[in-house]
């Protein structure tokens, strides 16, 4: 099942808002920049397969929900690769926002599309008001400190730093927010799709660090080897890579058998594998089944 027309919808519409006249052209140009054509929306794929998995009885809800979250990961990338972060040149195979439109302009796309994100969610919130607070909150949660994508990036600032938590907040943040948010968009409890969301989100990360270390720039659609040059604590350089591949392995074993039980749990046992494919250097590891 492809989500894809409705993911790219719900942003568009977001977008377009936000865009509106009089906006700033540039500004407005800088937005739809970094959000389009997107990668492999792998974040609302996730959120909207669990929201289907629950009956998905308010799918207005859900796509809010995927868009609010979407939005958020393309601040991130937005402001990670800016000359105090990361100083990225690329991203997705183009240059990226800092370089095509300024530095300036940069940091204000990612301070729009974070605002544009809760924005979503508010207008959610004539549909549904008590399942739009609860994604709110949690969006928020998995956004800012102390456990957030916020508190990610400030680990990189600590001169000791606690790999798991670090993980956990750069990566695991926003795929817990994709499990717990599906959940909630249906109108189920999310705290049993915490353990799916941070598993899937450690696996991203060991495959992220794979990616990083046998793929070369033209492959990822971004500057290669940034773990060694900026230092930073990551999966290959702790474990090797043999070792980096049966931690992906084992991941994804758990992340499968920790799926709650609900009519969708077949279709999501098939999708973490399918974003398993996804994600990693096929070389790199040996996939549940095989």
């Amino acid at each position: 099942m492809s989500f894809s027309p409705r993911i790219d919808a719900a942003l568009g519409a977001a977008l377009r808002r936000g865009a509106a006249a009089p906006a700033p052209a540039q500004l407005a140009r800088a937005l739809d920049y970094a959000c389009t054509p997107g990668g492999a929306r792998i974040r609302p794929t996730i959120l909207m397969s669990v929201a289907t998995a629950c009956g998905d009885d308010r799918p207005a809800v859900t796509d809010a929900a995927a868009a609010a979250l979407e939005l958020i990961h393309c601040a991130s990338l937005v402001h990670d690769d800016l000359p105090c972060f990361d100083d990225a040149d690329t991203r997705r195979g183009k240059p990226s926002v800092h370089r095509g439109f300024s530095e300036p302009l940069a940091v204000l796309t990612g301070d729009s599309l974070i605002v544009m994100a809760f924005d979503v969610l508010a207008r959610a919130g004539a549909e549904a008001p008590d399942r739009a607070l609860g994604l709110v909150r949690c969006l928020s949660e998995r956004t800012g400190m102390p456990n957030g994508i916020c508190a990610g990036q400030g680990w990189e600032s600590e001169p000791q730093i606690d790999l798991g938590a670090y993980h956990r907040a750069k990566t695991g943040a926003l795929f817990i927010a994709a499990t717990r948010m599906g959940a909630q968009a249906a109108g189920q409890d999310p705290e049993p799709w915490d353990e799916l969301g941070d598993r899937i989100g450690a696996a991203f990360q060991v495959a992220d660090d794979l990616r990083d270390a046998l793929l070369d720039a033209e492959t990822l659609g971004k500057p290669a080897g940034q773990d060694g040059l900026h230092g930073r604590p990551n999966a290959v350089a702790a474990l090797g890579l043999e070792g980096a591949a049966r931690r992906l392995d084992d991941i994804l074993s758990g992340a499968i058998a920790s799926i709650p039980s609900c009519p969708g749990e077949a279709m999501l046992a098939e999708m973490v594998t399918r974003t398993a494919r996804q994600l990693a250097p096929r070389a790199a590891m040996r996939l549940p089944g095989e």
